[in-house]
């Protein structure tokens, strides 16, 4: 008789989800139809080069609780989907919600942010979120993560915000874990 035990396929169940995370934020709405979403997909080897990033960030930076905690959690994740955009006024008039009367005003400051950039990425990643708990995959959005990326432009220069979504199948969420003194010894 064959038996197969779930935990030799969490792997292939992880990935297989997050290729489906991957598609529905592709697919989700784009202010005017203008996609400046940049998705990549990370396994265990990338993250582990992450965690080290947000280590390193924790001690340079005298911010040990957020990124050490984060670090350790990461290195929990079976895989992780990084999300990011590029800052390109899409050119609605009327409009200034970005605080600038118009793209124009805008585009003299390129390294600000149009707010359909910010909306379409939490559109993005709020619809891959929701397929991973359709599948009961664990998940949290991490700003950290994104930090560390940005610093190790990994995804070009062009992409400015950016978000990391660690994924694992555990008996609990492993990245709920928010006790930051056991983390940091951890670390």
């Amino acid at each position: 008789m064959n038996i197969y035990y779930e935990q030799d396929s969490r792997q292939d169940a992880v990935l297989e989800v997050a290729r489906r995370m991957m598609a529905a934020a592709r697919t989700a709405p784009k202010a005017r139809g203008m996609d400046n979403v940049v998705i990549v997909l990370l396994k265990k080897d990338g993250i582990k080069e992450v965690s080290d990033k947000l280590k390193q960030m924790a001690h340079r930076d005298g911010v040990p609780d957020l990124f050490l905690r984060d670090a350790v959690n990461i290195l929990s994740a079976d895989a992780m989907i990084v999300f990011g955009t590029r800052i390109s006024a899409i050119g609605l008039d009327p409009c200034g919600m970005c605080g600038f009367s118009n793209c124009a005003e805008k585009n003299k400051h390129p390294a600000h942010p149009c707010v359909f950039n910010t909306g379409d990425l939490g559109i993005a990643m709020g619809s891959a979120a929701s397929v991973a708990m359709d599948s009961r995959i664990d998940n949290r959005i991490m700003y950290t993560v994104g930090q560390a990326f940005l610093e190790m432009g990994a995804l070009g220069e062009d992409v400015k915000i950016i978000y990391g979504m660690p994924l694992s199948i555990s008996g609990k969420n492993p990245f709920m874990d928010r006790n930051k003194e056991e983390l940091i010894g951890r670390a």
